[in-house]
């Protein structure tokens, strides 16, 4: 491979719309889709208890990158071990932890709107958390063991969980621009036909987005990205998101979301306990380190980013950082 680290999209993560088609549907009365929780711990206590106000069984999956600041030894652990209980799937992060191609880096897929400090940060980053991995050989057997994507039946709808788009494991289609462009359309309409799914759920753009697509014969389809679960996503807003797709409407407050065929489609806030994680990322990335100079900011305000353009009212100055 010829391309710079960070930005390729190895061959491995193109499993094509139709795969999903194939995989059998898990049947969910509520799932909770948890993308990009990024080692945060308390985060992942939050996601708990909500699910302990739900009044129904509630399924959840973790759709990729649930490692990403947990580079102490027992951070790792936990984190894993906690999320290896319930449904998952690996993200860029969790492929490349057993990954040998030094080309893929961090495996992100970055596009060109991604300057090239940010992409050299996020592969070192990735790099300490490797060797934190390789301390851990059960876990990375099972981090390996873990399928790209998963298909479920919620209702009458069938919903198709990625970590990137449609296609592959770091596509970036279900981005909140890329959705918004006219040259877009044809190919993400084709990945609902393709895949036979009503509903994706996605993440890894790092930015939450809602999009509903008019298909053929008068159908629809949405697509829900999450952003992360771990990080705030909007601008002075702390706390992380999570997807909650149900036949019940939700116990929670919904930061924005829809409805198909009876189905309810949410981004709900995990307020967790911020200054918590913030001392907690501060013990691993002081001021200087490369996760703090990439995502400190964030972590502490949110990014750039408003209510209006994950529901693609406004598109303006979008930036993932």
């Amino acid at each position: 491979m010829n391309e710079v680290a960070g930005r390729a999209c190895p061959l491995a993560y193109r499993y094509g719309a139709a795969a999903l088609a194939g995989s059998p549907a898990i049947a969910a009365e509520t799932l909770y889709v948890i993308g990009g929780l990024y080692g945060n711990s308390q985060s992942l206590d939050q996601v708990q208890a909500m699910v302990q106000a739900e009044s129904t069984p509630v399924t959840l999956v973790f759709n990729g990158d649930f490692n990403w600041f947990n580079i102490d030894d027992d951070s790792f652990r936990r984190v894993n071990q906690a999320v290896l209980q319930h449904d998952a799937l690996q993200g860029n992060v969790e492929f490349e932890l057993n990954g040998t191609d030094s080309d893929s880096g961090c495996g992100c897929a970055y596009p060109d709107t991604v300057d090239q400090a940010t992409v050299d940060r996020s592969n070192r980053i990735h790099a300490r958390l490797k060797a934190t991995a390789r301390r851990h050989p059960d876990i990375l057997a099972q981090l390996a063991a873990l399928p790209l994507f998963a298909r479920y039946a919620v209702g009458v709808m069938t919903v198709g969980v990625v970590h990137g788009d449609g296609d592959a494991l770091a596509g970036w289609l279900f981005d909140t621009v890329e959705m918004g462009k006219p040259e877009n359309q044809d190919r993400i309409s084709s990945m609902f036909s393709q895949s036979r799914v009503n509903i994706f759920a996605s993440t890894h753009t790092c930015l939450p987005a809602l999009r509903r697509f008019e298909l053929a014969q008068g159908r629809h389809g949405i697509v829900i990205n999450n952003g992360a679960a771990g990080m705030p996503n909007f601008q002075d807003q702390p706390g992380g998101l999570l997807t909650r797709i149900s036949v019940h409407p939700s116990p929670h407050p919904s930061r924005y979301g829809a409805a198909l065929g009876g189905v309810f489609v949410d981004g709900l806030p995990i307020e967790y306990d911020s200054a918590l994680w913030q001392k907690n990322f501060l013990a691993s990335w002081p001021s200087g380190s490369d996760a703090h100079d990439s995502y400190f900011s964030r972590i502490e305000r949110g990014p750039s980013y408003k209510l209006a353009q994950a529901t693609h009212q406004e598109l303006a100055g979008v930036t993932a950082e």
